[in-house]
């Protein structure tokens, strides 16, 4: 029997998820969303692209949760968009609903499902779903350190000049503004990074990483970032689907690692076919450790935030 990925929310970031995920064939694919017509016609027109590139898999879209069922990996994307001036704080409130809804029709549908979470504020959006769901932890992951990293390590390929697959990189933390930079893992082809740039501007480009989001958002005016998020959530997918063991940073419900315990915080992890198969503890400096704290708090701040229905689960 085929895979199958449902992706709840046929936005620009939930089509382009599945766009990848069809050119790759990872897997057959349906698109959920509240639009009449929208993941339909999403669906169809992706579909008949299938001949001209040579992709074989089966695409559907609809505004119910019937053809869902059984689902291996379920992306939730759907959620307020972030505008102008918007923080992922923001959007709490509204996305807190949203996300609880969805989770509810994944429980009953794909009860074995592996969780991505991708819509923000993520990490407080990942918390709820794994409360909602009451899925092990292992099977309910944040989607937000891939994507980071692949900005990240973007930033220092251009400032290098050396090409991007050269380039490895770790973060940690929250998503965004509270992400943990840890120049000391990052090397280019096994070199550490400080040989090529120093830490002045590695701190610059640290900086533009956390504002990466933002930075695209004000270019466009209208709308947000969605093939870079679509790609990083796609890497999770196909190292899940395909039980390859990639060791990612992504965001996890934390149970006393790093010191930290009761929210999801982004750490590397072992991703393959049960999900996350390991949270992979690094040995931190005291002040990575106070990052990381920092970061800590400002996601527990958020979680604070939440409706008092939900932080009740």
């Amino acid at each position: 029997m085929r895979k199958k990925v449902t992706i709840i929310g046929a936005g620009f970031v939930g089509s382009t998820c599945a766009h990848w995920i069809a050119a790759k064939e990872l897997a057959d694919v349906v698109m959920v969303d509240v639009v009449e017509g929208i993941p339909q016609g999403k669906g169809l027109d992706l579909l008949e692209a299938g001949p001209v590139e040579g992709f074989d898999v089966n695409i559907v879209g609809t505004n119910g949760y019937a053809e869902t069922k059984d689902s291996d990996v379920v992306i939730l994307t759907s959620g307020a968009p972030r505008k102008p001036g918007m923080s992922r704080e923001d959007l709490l409130k509204v996305n807190a609903d949203i996300t609880a809804s969805n989770i509810r029709e994944v429980v009953k549908t794909s009860p074995n499902a592996v969780i991505l979470i991708v819509n923000n504020p993520m990490d407080t959006m990942a918390y709820l779903a794994y409360k909602v769901s009451g899925f092990p932890r292992n099977r309910v992951i944040g989607q937000g350190g891939v994507l980071d990293t692949a900005r990240y390590r973007t930033f220092i390929a251009q400032e290098i000049g050396v090409s991007v697959e050269d380039v490895q990189a770790m973060l940690m933390g929250g998503h965004g503004d509270e992400m943990v930079p840890l120049p000391r893992y990052t090397t280019v082809s096994g070199i550490p990074v400080t040989q090529f740039i120093s830490e002045n501007r590695l701190r610059e480009i640290v900086e533009r990483t956390k504002k990466g989001g933002g930075e695209i958002v004000a270019l466009l005016k209208t709308g947000s970032a969605y093939y870079a998020p679509s790609a990083a959530t796609v890497q999770m997918v196909e190292a899940i689907l395909k039980d390859k063991k990639r060791i990612l940073p992504a965001s996890a419900y934390l149970d006393g690692e790093y010191g930290i315990r009761g929210i999801f915080f982004g750490v590397p992890m072992k991703l393959g076919a049960g999900g996350i198969e390991q949270i992979v503890e690094l040995p931190l400096s005291e002040e990575e450790k106070a990052a990381a704290q920092r970061s800590a708090d400002l996601v527990k701040g958020s979680v604070a935030a939440l409706p008092e229905e939900y932080r009740r689960l």
